[in-house]
């Protein structure tokens, strides 16, 4: 189909579209009544509140019920916000899990062969059920030597029985060091050395490592662990003296004990969580009971839980996101079905072909996210819309900014929700309703992209492991992009000068400067680093702040906008600041790109670009060009692929409108995909820049020379 009748097609369904508009017009204002969504769309989301320096925000809104329930019940601790939970929902579904019903080699068209599953349906724990194993858990730990406020480590996935596991220490006073599962072995050694404890609990997956890691970890003596539904654990090889103990060993050995619950208090450490280490080996941030009750109170309030809610569980436990996440679905007694990346939808790529992913077992209500799964989703649609040809790429576009259009005025578009974005919202599950999203910037386009195609409110949030994960949240009524909402009601923003970047308070139209949270949620500190928690954390007008190094600036409304980081932001030879990170937000959404690393020196006129590229895209590309060798290693050093990427990258800084001085120069193109295990980037998969700039020093003088 010709150009012009692609266009012609489209210009005739755009006239009776709108024909059909006029007509429907009146009912539609009758039945939707937009006017009062509109209303809550433009409300003031905060508002000004005296401090002694800077500018400060706070949430208005009357208390919410679940507020006053938890206050009214005098709950200060996780440990007695979970086991509330547990009694009040004690025979609703808590935590489900599918079954591997078998593992299998399927061939792929190229000859690779991928291990898949086959899985089952999920079977489910209630709450009480949930509670009686994280007891017994707990006085399994106590009958193997493990004693109240003796620190223990989890280092293990995503899964029941982390929280479970999490919860029974709770029980017992333990306080929780939580490293990422997918950490280098020198990060996992300093947080298991630091901590100094004596006990590891890991999974079947990860078990491995420690023939390696214990060795280096002389204080170790127990390691219990996770098993694999389908294969036994092999307990050979290990440092010699380790006491070895399975989940369901430690529970054994805790219902035969006589130990009872030792309660922890407001004050007593609940978690140690270690950070994913961007600019050096990973910080312990101390929570403490009274912390996380108060950082779930907040989120709890913010998402609107309902009790017919489902939630989806695949982030990393040990991202405080997840853990609030979870927490927050306990309190609210909304059943939590575990998934990962690899078995989420029916295309991903642990799933056997021709059977089902989680997400269309599960049908879940709500799920959080972080913006890398959100980029996926948004490529990967685009990538089969486009598959399909530019007929139904166009048409498709067209739906896409016609519902933009309604939804930004307040209304709903039914049939188009049917005839154009029907598919899409099948693929997870067809039941979303929300989507929270935190961890990272959210790029513009891919906000609107998945707000529109799932037709789900997608609400990006701001918050750090030193805040428990708590600081603003959008509202499901605020259609902007590029903001993260208005102060939640536990803790109140400020933002206080940073003359060094020209952020200042007193800037037009909006204030600006560097971002301050205060309250109740705000952590005691770092793990054995007095310095850094005197140099983050501080004591003013009666409470607690934490100084996060980002950049924001306040609307109108009272909500927050984040616009730079202070160790992302340079200065150029002619005086333009550049953050690194807005531009990398933005080139991220480009179809060719997996991950970006944008680099500026200051004493150039320009920044280059490092790009990890999308294998399939990267293969079409060359194909296109004529290319006939498809190994990777050779397509990154081609010529004409680097310059057709360059433009690729070019056109989608130009359509986000960024300056002339922050759009790539130049491009290396390296074959290396960026994961963990290279160093390159965190366990949460945000770039180690100076890892990649010693990496790439060489590649990077190239580019300004040329």
């Amino acid at each position: 189909m010709g150009e012009f009748a692609i266009n012609f097609g489209v210009g005739l369904i755009r006239a009776g579209v709108c024909l059909y508009d006029f007509v429907t017009y009146p009912l539609y204002a009758i039945f939707l009544q937009p006017w009062k969504e509109s209303k809550l769309m433009n409300r003031q989301r905060a508002v000004e509140h005296p401090v002694s320096e800077g500018l400060c925000y706070h949430n208005n809104d009357p208390p919410h019920e679940f507020q006053v329930e938890i206050r009214s019940a005098n709950i200060t601790t996780v440990e007695c916000a979970l086991s509330y939970a547990c009694r009040k929902h004690a025979n609703k579904k808590a935590v489900g899990t599918r079954q591997i019903l078998c593992e299998s080699e399927e061939i792929q068209k190229n000859g690779k062969v991928f291990k898949k599953y086959e899985l089952g349906e999920y079977s489910w724990l209630t709450y009480k059920e949930v509670d009686e194993l994280a007891h017994n858990f707990g006085k399994g730990l106590r009958s193997v030597g493990h004693q109240p406020k003796e620190n223990i480590v989890i280092f293990a996935e995503t899964r029941k029985e982390w929280l479970i596991s999490a919860m029974g220490c709770f029980k017992q006073s333990i306080p929780v060091c939580t490293l990422y599962a997918t950490l280098g072995d020198e990060a996992v050694i300093h947080g298991i050395n630091e901590t100094e404890v004596r006990h590891v609990i890991t999974s079947h997956e990860l078990l491995p490592k420690f023939r390696i890691i214990l060795s280096k970890c002389p204080n170790v003596t127990h390691v219990t662990y996770f098993c694999d539904q389908l294969k036994p654990t092999d307990l050979i090889g290990y440092k010699e003296g380790i006491i070895f103990n399975s989940f369901e060993e430690i529970i054994r050995k805790g219902e035969r004990s006589d130990f009872s619950d030792v309660p922890p208090t407001a004050d007593d450490t609940a978690i140690i969580m270690y950070t994913s280490g961007s600019t050096g080996a990973p910080k312990g941030v101390v929570m403490s009971h009274y912390n996380l009750v108060n950082s779930i109170i907040g989120y709890a309030v913010g998402l609107n839980v309902t009790k017919d809610d489902v939630y989806m569980a695949y982030l990393p436990l040990a991202h405080v996101l997840e853990l609030m996440a979870e927490s927050m679905m306990l309190m609210f007694g909304v059943p939590m079905g575990y998934s990962t990346p690899l078995t989420m939808t029916d295309r991903s790529s642990k799933i056997k072909r021709g059977t089902l992913g989680d997400c269309s077992v599960l049908r879940p209500t709500m799920m959080a996210a972080v913006p890398l799964i959100l980029d996926r989703i948004y490529k990967g649609i685009l990538e089969k819309v486009e598959s399909q040809g530019p007929w139904l790429t166009k048409l498709f576009q067209y739906g896409l900014d016609y519902k933009l259009n309604w939804m930004r005025r307040g209304w709903n578009t039914p049939f188009c929700n049917w005839f154009v974005f029907r598919k899409i919202r099948l693929l997870l599950g067809g039941r979303l309703r929300l989507v929270a999203v935190g961890g990272a910037p959210l790029s513009p386009d891919t906000h609107d992209f998945v707000r529109a195609s799932l037709g789900v409110p997608v609400l990006q949030g701001y918050g750090l492991t030193e805040s428990c994960g708590c600081a603003t949240l959008m509202d499901e009524y605020d259609m902007s992009t590029s903001r993260v909402g208005a102060p939640l009601q536990v803790c109140d923003i400020k933002l206080v000068n940073w003359d060094e970047g020209n952020y200042r308070i007193t800037d037009k139209p909006r204030p600006r400067g560097e971002i301050m949270i205060g309250g109740a949620n705000i952590a005691v500190g770092y793990y054995k680093n007095p310095e850094k928690t005197k140099d983050d954390f501080c004591n003013e007008d009666g409470r607690r702040w934490f100084r996060t190094g980002d950049i924001g600036e306040f609307g109108e409304d009272g909500s927050l906008k984040i616009i730079d980081r202070k160790k992302d932001l340079v200065k150029l030879q002619f005086g333009e600041y550049v953050s690194l990170g807005k531009v990398e937000s933005e080139l991220k959404v480009c179809p060719c790109v997996e991950n970006v690393c944008v680099y500026a020196d200051s004493t150039k006129n320009n920044v280059v670009a490092i790009v990890s590229p999308v294998q399939k895209n990267l293969e079409d590309l060359a194909r296109s060009l004529g290319k006939e060798d498809l190994r990777r290693e050779k397509l990154c050093l081609d010529e004409d692929v680097n310059k057709a990427i360059l433009q690729e990258l070019i056109g989608t800084a130009k359509k986000a409108k960024l300056e002339k001085f922050e759009i790539p120069g130049a491009l290396y193109l390296t074959s290396e995909l960026w994961t963990p295990d290279t160093g390159l980037v965190t366990a949460a998969f945000k770039l180690k820049r100076k890892s990649i700039q010693i990496k790439y020093q060489d590649a990077i003088n190239r580019m300004y020379a040329s």
